[in-house]
């Protein structure tokens, strides 16, 4: 992991413009004294990987051949021949002990190979002299191992400019005339995070009917070398497959072989143990009526995976992801013991101490180890967040030694009670990196594994996480999700709008973490209607966001719109459709109520925001010729319990007649009130000069017709804007909303009262009472003045804070929680501190 000093350069490295993010830089696009060439327009490289190496280096090769003509215009070209070499730019890429160029290397003493040898997942890339004969200079990459072999050349990808994200999310390879590669040496990994990586699940129906579309209705090969490609240029290692509507080794022969080759460890879900498909399950699914029948199943599954990387899912739940109506911690620790047994005479060890083996504590199952069941020290405890996002339990000083150590089982995706949310990322990075770098202090560091659903709506907190689980060192800091956006976002779409990207993705956290799209029909309705403006309030946050995101997007060039739009867009808009449908139904409601004619056009518009809905799907599965098609299929309107409805349902609306009451055209409301005048009396809400929102008067029509009104106020330190105007309906406006301001240097101390009279062209006049309270404070006072009974601030509008005696303090972690940034407590590893909560408003 990389010191303080080089965590400061590389951040500064890559927020000058180079395309990795969170890694030391070893390409320029510039001519650099002492540098290498490696490729332009008209001359790429020639990728040097001995035969006798990884299938998955040579195939990682080939992609980084293929990376440079996307980048340049000419391809490289892998070769294992070291004849012919003269006059070309060479790279030399290898895992030591695996490649005999590498390794002479090193016999050579050409390269040092000390920092990595031995390490997981760790490789070097230097320059050098002479390494063989015929070649002047070559950029050399040593893997400690496959897998960090690869690495090394998807790191010179994203470099150069290929993004991970290239053929998952359309990001174009950024263009470039040279590259050359830096007189410097660099050494990563190991990773922060043994296994790290994706549970592609809840896949019904957008990815599935996808996959029906793209690959013949099969989870097959093809589809998985996309994701595993994906995978490894991520620097994720660990995958769970599809699991509802497949069976990863029956479905494809070729993927087991293909998981191998390419260096993609194997899991299987928290429901599906011994390397075996829920599909695959016999029945019944029952350890205590069944067990000869199951051992031998679990059996099968070792064996068909036993030459294969593989973290063996241990344990068992009942069938279809449900608690077990027999199982309990007794019968669970029989099946753990009948588990490793399988292993041990099907791998051949006496001891599976260095065996990958996990049991996930979901659901029910973490009622067994409540109880104090033993779990077997070898075996990884997986740790799972309540679905929502937060971890619910983490190892505490007694299984801090363990040698399975202990994970994470994250959900950026769920189906389950309350209700399911598996549309469109809701996931909020600051509460992300809250949660995960309490699980890497608390030493939760052997797997990281989350739910990813459909994988494609979700590229943003992917990344993240993955990220944060190769090289925490990167994320030590509540400021950094900040620092990694604005660095994703030079990546994918350039410097020029990186800032403004990492706002806006940074504003729909906390948007989108007041409460997910599929629970906002729940009631009561979450927004009020009638307290501070709140429904119109939080519109007009999401109306400003789309703005904002519309603008950067038209500033870009067509091809970087498709992934902006995909990424970025896309969410914020569909977002805001989703609100403002749910929203201006809730006000359509209150309005109808208030017998206000503009809930008319609240109705009006709810059916044109839910057609719109349509539109902007058909936009994004219109996207790359269709490439896309069903990925937005998923049901997102209409929920009434936790799994998601046949189709999706517009909320009901109401449209009321247009016959005004005897009362008169014109009806008044006021913040704080159902009521209206004039068939009831009403008061504003207190204002002081210390109110932070304005006090508003709503005068509107109740029926057909058009009439002019005037406001006016008694005491002349209150004015009133508009004074006076016209409601109409239905040619309008229907509503007028006239602000209150207040001179208070002409009002009395202390306590009063005045009168705004709203006085109709024809019809008595609408008095309201309007309370004052002139508050009087010392001039030298600083902190947080009380208004109208309530005082409100952020958590990170503190005085002072002090440091405890073993140095923790309270620390501000940006743009977390709903409003504006939370608080926590750090060093989480501070002597006699228990940190599980991060506090938020």
């Amino acid at each position: 992991m990389m010191n303080l000093l080089s965590f400061i350069a590389c951040w500064t490295l890559f927020l000058v413009g180079t395309q990795a993010i969170g890694q030391p830089a070893s390409i320029t696009f510039s001519e650099t004294v002492g540098g290498l060439k490696l490729g332009g327009t008209g001359s790429g490289p020639t990728i040097l990987i001995d035969s006798k190496d990884w299938a998955g280096v040579t195939r990682a090769g080939g992609d980084l051949a293929n990376d440079f003509g996307l980048v340049t215009g000419t391809k490289g070209k892998v070769v294992s021949s070291t004849s012919g070499l003269s006059g070309t730019p060479v790279i030399i890429a290898g895992t030591i002990g695996r490649s005999t160029i590498i390794d002479e290397l090193i016999s050579d003493g050409k390269i040092d190979v000390s920092a990595i040898k031995g390490k997981w997942e760790s490789f070097t890339s230097t320059l050098v002299q002479k390494p063989l004969d015929g070649i002047d200079q070559a950029l050399v990459l040593a893997g400690s191992d496959k897998r960090g072999t690869i690495y090394s050349l998807y790191d010179i990808s994203e470099q150069i400019g290929v993004s991970p994200w290239y053929w998952w999310a359309d990001v174009p390879p950024k263009k470039h005339t040279a590259l050359y590669a830096l007189p410097r040496m660099k050494t990563q990994g190991p990773p922060s995070i043994k296994y790290r990586g994706l549970f592609i699940n809840d896949e019904q129906p957008a990815l599935t009917n996808w996959i029906k579309e793209k690959y013949g209705g099969v989870y097959n090969s093809a589809f998985h070398t996309k994701v595993f490609e994906l995978l490894l240029r991520l620097r994720a290692n660990y995958f769970w497959p599809a699991m509802w509507a497949s069976k990863f080794h029956v479905d494809d022969s070729k993927n087991g072989p293909l998981a191998d080759e390419m260096g993609i460890v194997m899991g299987t879900s928290h429901t599906e143990p011994m390397a075996r498909a829920d599909k695959e399950k016999v029945k019944p699914w029952d350890w205590k009526s069944n067990q000869s029948n199951l051992k031998k199943y679990m059996q099968d599954g070792a064996t068909r995976s036993k030459n294969w990387e593989v973290v063996w899912t241990l344990g068992m739940r009942g069938d279809g992801d449900t608690a077990s109506p027999t199982l309990d911690a007794k019968s669970l620790v029989d099946v753990f013991t009948a588990q490793q047994s399988i292993l041990k005479s099907t791998l051949g060890t006496t001891s599976l101490n260095s065996v990958p083996q996990m049991w996930c504590v979901y659901k029910e199952v973490g009622g067994y180890y409540q109880a104090g069941m033993k779990v077997p020290e070898d075996i990884t405890i997986l740790w799972s967040d309540d679905n929502s996002g937060n971890i619910q339990r983490l190892p505490i000083p007694s299984e801090a030694n363990r040698i399975g150590n202990a994970g994470v089982y994250y959900h950026f995706d769920y189906v389950g009670d309350p209700r399911n949310y598996k549309w469109i990322n809701t996931i909020q990075l600051s509460k992300t990196w809250q949660q995960m770098h309490l699980a890497h202090q608390k030493n939760a560091t052997q797997i990281w594994i989350v739910n990813v659903g459909d994988l494609k709506p979700l590229e943003i907190p992917i990344s993240h996480f993955l990220d944060m689980a190769y090289d925490m060192s990167n994320f030590m800091t509540p400021d950094s999700t900040d620092k990694w956006l604005e660095a994703w976002a030079i990546r994918e779409f350039g410097e020029s709008v990186a800032k403004g990207t990492a706002e806006v993705m940074a504003t729909y956290g906390k948007l989108i973490v007041r409460r997910k799209y599929e629970l906002l029909n729940m009631s009561p309705f979450l927004y009020s209607t009638t307290n501070y403006d709140e429904a119109e309030n939080v519109l007009h946050e999401w109306e400003a966001l789309q703005d904002k995101t519309q603008a950067l997007y038209d500033q870009l060039d067509s091809a970087t719109q498709v992934a902006f739009f995909e990424m970025v867009l896309h969410p914020v808009m569909a977002g805001r459709i989703v609100q403002q449908v749910y929203i201006n139904a809730g006000r359509n409601k209150a309005y109808a109520a208030q017998k206000r004619m503009s809930a008319n056009e609240l109705a009006a518009d709810v059916k044109a925001a839910y057609a719109q809905d349509g539109v902007v799907q058909k936009r994004y599965h219109g996207l790359v010729g269709g490439k896309w098609n069903h990925m937005m299929d998923q049901i997102h309107f209409g929920y009434n319990n936790w799994q998601d409805p046949s189709s999706n349902t517009m909320p009901s609306v109401t449209t009321i007649g247009t016959t005004a009451p005897s009362s008169g055209l014109i009806g008044v409301s006021v913040q704080g009130s159902t009521a209206t005048a004039p068939d009831s009396t009403l008061s504003l809400l207190p204002i002081s000069p210390y109110t932070p929102e304005n006090r508003t008067i709503d005068i509107f029509a109740r029926g057909s017709g058009s009439t002019d009104f005037t406001i006016t106020s008694s005491s002349p330190y209150i004015s009133v804007t508009p004074s006076k105007g016209t409601i109409s309906y239905p040619s309008g406006p229907s509503t007028v909303r006239a602000t209150i301001s207040i001179n208070w240097a002409s009002a009395p101390n202390s306590t009063s009262t005045s009168t705004i009279t709203i006085t109709p062209k024809s019809g008595a006049p609408i008095n309201l009472s309007l309370p004052l309270n002139k508050v009087s404070i010392p001039p030298n006072f600083k902190g947080h003045i009380e208004s109208n009974g309530a005082l409100a601030l952020e958590m990170p509008h503190f005085t002072s804070r002090t440091s405890s005696p073993s140095g923790a303090t309270l620390e501000i972690i940006p743009h977390y929680g709903r409003t504006h940034s939370g608080l926590t407590l750090l060093s989480i590893t501070a002597e006699g501190l228990f940190v599980e909560d991060t506090y938020t408003f």
